[in-house]
């Protein structure tokens, strides 16, 4: 029988098979490695009805040694029925506790969904959860009705959906971090985006390792093969929500006093190329993130008017104290600068949402004033909806990739070539990393060498077993900061920005990778296309597990020439399901989220989860702020006054609805009566060109800030506000063009021609006639005017 420590045998090999025996008084559970090298064993009493107790044994086993002990066990045991077999699985996904008895829940049915650097990454296609005492030891509590029903919320947590894991690879890190800050162990389980750190922490703390569980992220996870003339190469697009504010729509906005925002996901996005035999491997990765706003705000979803939430801002922020800690751990995750893109809008009725922009905005400017250290904020302003209403989205889509490549050349991107050495049994040794060529990770080092964003290292190992001179040694370059995009609920127009983004990311990593000799890539290219297909469906999953419904496409549909009128069906459907899901199912996924990240936790003789008010029930103690009650709930037990806004303005343009003829010619009086105007024609300006460093004092022109006397009626922005978008690290994409033609000249409306011949279009596709839509438009006087 094997006695020596797992430590010393098995620093490189990871559990990833095991078998649940039982016996009257046991649980015995064996895990095995891969290779089936070696054996370990875990006990789990079953004779205490509500305490864990687990026990690992501390010898490592051959095969047949651990089958003589399975037989020892069954001959011990004869009495009391002997040795069964419980199931096969394949990780532990942790232990919870209700009122009585512990479970255990295990994944026993796993696909392969990926592969990163040669480590498999698994989705969940089954779990169990099985209670841990013997029958004979519990009490009437284990079969209550409220120990039913804590059951049958927490298995409302689909763990078959959108959950990943790797027993090698720590998938809830980016690829950078892996190799520039090799972790193990406890310390992984602490980041935000293990969903199962709760359930964990007892058998973790006990047994000093992580052995026999597995940590879950909650996200997306996609991979798909494309290519290039000549090459092929892997395309791995990931997203990792966030557990420490974690919740649906209308339950979770906004920030907290820890300064964890809500709908927090982390996106990366991977290319890499499989190696040839003795030549060296090339990898690239890019994240960027998206967060609700991080002020304290709210839409009570108790309150639905006019299928609306109401929707309240507190009006003392605190100096904007959560702000300042959201993007203090943003620096600290990411590094600088961060670049901030709001898509909130700025135009049109919805008043609740331009408000908490132009709050979003003092705050920004408020922060970069009075914190020194935060002079590496860049805010930029794009109202997404008013431009993709009337313009063409292949056109805006240009605009956001000329943001896009200002921020790569701004924070870079992660690219690392390394040699076949540190390829063992077919997957990259992250390890070796961590204690490479004397230093204690490869991030220390480019620290010492310079800016690591702009630095190509090569590194040989010190045993001389790699020759740089050969191109066998470490060349890396890393990313440094972040694109931060939000829109109100940080789902579908957030997500067209960010495939915005990805694409541009992409052309910069198969450059790096040597693939193709421009670094960008046009949107009529085929790859442009598919990569649209892998961020919709990551925009459909995301929105889903936040909004109850797959996000809205109008977009996507629309740049690839779809039917207008089924377009606008399918997100008339996709309205209809989320408004339902939000107004009647998110209150019990709540609940079950709660439950699952420990956020509450049931206690005998305490009061349960469903007979709590509405503000102790979704909140938890997460935030002091009032997020589920009504408007006048929140102002009588909140010692901060609440701005309350549910006004509907009139919008820009009394047309909003497409293809009705009615508002069509609303739309046609309201911009008869705006001066038409050629497109500028000029070069490409670059965007952040507009947003120059903290220590040049230097404001935008006054000219570009005038208010609009046309929507005076509509503006919210008072004078403190106005000041504030003035700042020298704040840019307005609504009042600059970063090809000098914006769609909104300075602040005016400007329709061209090809404009109206667009709307146009869309009206004959909405099933008017030909002879109608010329009588609208009154001939063709009014769109040919130059």
């Amino acid at each position: 029988m094997g006695s020596e420590p797992i430590a010393s045998t098995t620093a490189n090999y990871y559990l990833q098979s095991f078998r649940l025996y039982e016996t009257f008084s046991k649980y015995y559970i064996i895990g095995r490695d891969k290779k089936r090298a070696f054996w370990k064993v875990l006990k789990i009493d079953r004779l205490e009805c509500s305490e864990l107790d687990i026990d690992e044994d501390s010898a490592t086993y051959s095969e047949n040694e651990c089958s003589d002990l399975l037989k020892r066990l069954d001959e011990g045991n004869k009495i009391t029925g002997g040795l069964k077999l419980v199931t096969t699985c394949y990780g532990i996904i942790g232990f919870v506790k209700f009122l009585e008895p512990y479970y255990m829940l295990l994944i026993t049915k796993r696909k392969k969904i990926g592969e990163i650097s040669g480590h498999k990454i698994y989705a969940i296609t089954k779990r169990e959860m099985i209670p841990i005492p013997n029958p004979t030891v519990r009490t009437l509590m284990a079969h209550s009705k409220n120990e039913n029903r804590y059951k049958k919320l927490l298995c409302t947590m689909d763990l078959t959906k959108d959950f990943f894991f790797s027993y090698s690879y720590h998938v809830m890190r980016s690829l950078q971090k892996n190799l520039y800050d090799y972790k193990t162990g406890q310390h992984l389980y602490k980041k935000m985006c293990v969903w199962n750190e709760f359930l964990t922490s007892e058998i973790r703390n006990r047994l000093g390792n992580t052995l026999w569980t597995v940590a879950l992220v909650h996200g997306f996870f996609k991979q798909v093969k494309l290519s290039v003339p000549g090459r092929d190469f892997k395309l791995t697009l990931i997203a990792r929500r966030s557990r420490c504010f974690a919740g649906t729509r209308y339950l979770k906005r906004g920030v907290n006093d820890k300064g964890r925002v809500a709908n927090d996901v982390e996106t990366e996005q991977i290319v890499s190329e499989d190696p040839a035999e003795g030549c060296p491997t090339q990898m690239s990765s890019v994240v960027q993130y998206r967060g609700s706003v991080p002020l304290f705000w709210s839409q009570n979803a108790l309150g639905f008017r006019k299928f609306r939430p109401v929707f309240s801002l507190r009006a003392e922020q605190h100096n904007y104290e959560a702000m300042g800690l959201h993007f203090r751990n943003l620096v600290k995750r990411y590094g600088k600068p961060i670049v901030i893109l709001s898509l909130l809008k700025t135009r049109g009725k919805k008043r609740a949402e331009k408000t908490l922009g132009a709050t979003y905005a003092k705050a920004i400017a408020s922060i970069i004033d009075n914190l020194p250290e935060m002079n590496h904020l860049r805010f930029c302003r794009w109202d997404l909806h008013t431009h993709m209403y009337y313009r063409r989205p292949i056109y805006e889509l240009q605009q956001l990739g000329d943001l896009a490549a200002d921020t790569l050349d701004s924070t870079g991107i992660f690219y690392c070539q390394v040699p076949p050495k540190l390829w063992q049994d077919g997957f990259l040794n992250l390890s070796y990393f961590d204690k490479y060529n004397g230093h204690n990770s490869l991030e220390d080092l480019f620290n010492k060498n310079g800016d690591a964003g702009n630095l190509e290292a090569n590194f040989t190992d010190g045993g001389g077993g790699c020759d740089a001179n050969e191109n066998y040694g470490v060349k890396c370059m890393s990313q440094k900061g972040v694109l931060r995009s939000n829109c109100m609920d940080c789902l579908d127009r957030t997500n067209v920005v960010q495939y915005a983004y990805g694409l541009a990311a992409l052309g910069r990593q198969l450059h790096a990778l040597g693939f193709i000799e421009s670094p960008y890539i046009d949107l009529e290219d085929p790859l442009a296309e598919n990569l649209m297909t892998v961020y919709e469906a990551m925009g459909d999953t995301l929105a889903l597990q936040y909004g109850g419904s797959p996000a809205h496409n109008k977009i996507f549909a629309d740049i690839r020439g779809q039917w207008r009128p089924a377009i606008d069906y399918q997100d008339l459907i996709t309205t209809v399901k989320r408004y339902c899901s939000n107004a009647f199912l998110d209150f019990v996924r709540q609940d079950a989220m709660n439950l699952f990240l420990g956020y509450f936790r049931p206690q005998q003789g305490k009061q349960v989860l469903w007979e709590l008010d509405s503000d102790q029930r979704y909140n938890v103690g997460r935030s002091s702020f009032k997020r589920s009650l009504s408007d006048s709930d929140i102002r009588s037990m909140s010692n901060s006054p609440m701005v309350s806004t549910d006004v509907t303005l009139n919008p820009p343009f009394s047309g909003k609805v497409r293809g009705s003829s009615m508002n069509l010619l609303g739309f046609l009086a309201d911009i008869q009566n705006q001066p038409l105007h050629d497109q500028a024609q000029g070069g490409s300006t670059s965007i952040l060109a507009f947003m120059p460093e903290i220590s040049t004092g230097t404001r935008l022109s006054p000219g570009c800030m005038q208010e609009d006397q046309s929507l005076k009626s509509d503006n919210i922005y008072d004078e403190e506000t106005r000041d504030a978008s003035a700042h020298s690290s704040l840019f307005d994409m609504d009042w600059h063009s970063s090809a000098g033609n914006s769609f909104y000249e300075a602040n005016e409306r400007c329709f061209s021609c090809e404009t109206i011949i667009h709307r146009m279009k869309g009206v004959l596709r909405g099933g008017y006639s030909e002879s109608f839509v010329k009588w609208v438009f009154h001939g063709e006087a009014l769109f040919l005017r130059s």
